[in-house]
């Protein structure tokens, strides 16, 4: 018995996995007999998502059911000589990318905390960042917004607003036409949109440097923007590098014992999970 890992992208169909060994592959067989066995049972091409060739090569389409695929090949290598019965263990694990948003933070001088001016300029500013990502078919979200009072150094008493937002791509489905060019793949948007949101606050210190007139009430205090990017795995898939190294980047069904509630990155431990991809223990 063999046992060999492979990963098949989510929702896409599988590569040609084989029912034989490489030396089997160089040999002639006499009456081979292919069998196909799933997490579900017996596979067969009667199922719209399963192909089998006649000489037990396997294609999963629209793969997303992760586990245990055994082929077995009964077969004779001369006419006089008894069966040999061959079984190969495949464990394919369903994969996805991570999809990434990148989590900006950022202060602003603001009015008394609970007046209506910092919740106008609240959503203007989020409206403008939003125009300024929309053609990359991106998107900004708010996280959280915070008022405190901060005790300055030499400077009394001030009302500071702590912004907390994301910046994502949208996916393939709700793309505009220029985003499905294979030149505008989601890693470029989002690196694209993260300059553009950087050169918008470059540009708000530059006019407030340049201009004549006293601050507004409200403005960006310089040098407090700050960026990280975050990788999140959908629930039930989670990135081990130990586990899968040949996949090491990608978002990989949890294995039994394991799962992933949330968009984390990774699977958390859990005995009494049996299944591949469980989002709860």
């Amino acid at each position: 018995i063999f046992s060999v890992k492979v990963y098949v992208k989510l929702n896409h169909n599988s590569p040609r996995i084989l029912c034989l060994t490489n030396n089997l592959r160089n040999l002639e067989l006499i009456d081979p007999i292919f069998q196909w066995n799933g997490p579900d049972g017996s596979l067969s091409s009667e199922n719209s998502n399963v192909q089998i060739s006649p000489t037990g090569t396997l294609i999963l389409r629209h793969f997303n059911l992760s586990g245990v695929y055994t082929c077995s090949v009964v077969y004779k290598l001369t006419a006089m000589q008894p069966d040999k019965n061959l079984i190969i263990k495949y464990l394919i694990y369903a994969y996805s990318d991570p999809k990434s948003y990148y989590e900006f933070t950022a202060q602003y001088h603001a009015a008394p905390c609970k007046s209506s001016h910092n919740i106008c300029f609240e959503k203007t500013l989020l409206q403008t960042l939003g125009q300024l990502v929309a053609e990359l078919s991106c998107e900004v979200t708010l996280i959280k917004s915070e008022c405190h009072h901060i005790k300055m150094q030499r400077a009394g008493l001030q009302n500071v607003i702590f912004f907390t937002f994301s910046v994502a791509c949208l996916g393939q489905e709700k793309q505009n036409r220029l985003c499905q060019q294979s030149a505008c793949d989601a890693s470029q948007r989002l690196r694209k949109a993260k300059q553009l949101i950087e050169i918008f606050f470059s540009k708000q210190l530059k006019v407030s440097r340049e201009s004549s007139e006293p601050l507004s009430e409200i403005y960006y205090i310089e040098g407090t923007l700050q960026t990280i990017l975050v990788d999140r795995c959908y629930p039930g898939y989670g990135m081990n590098a130990l586990i899968h190294p040949d996949c090491p980047e990608c978002c990989v069904a949890c294995s039994p014992g394991s799962y992933n509630p949330s968009n984390g990155t990774h699977c958390l431990q859990c005995d009494s999970s049996l299944l591949y991809g469980a989002t709860k223990c």
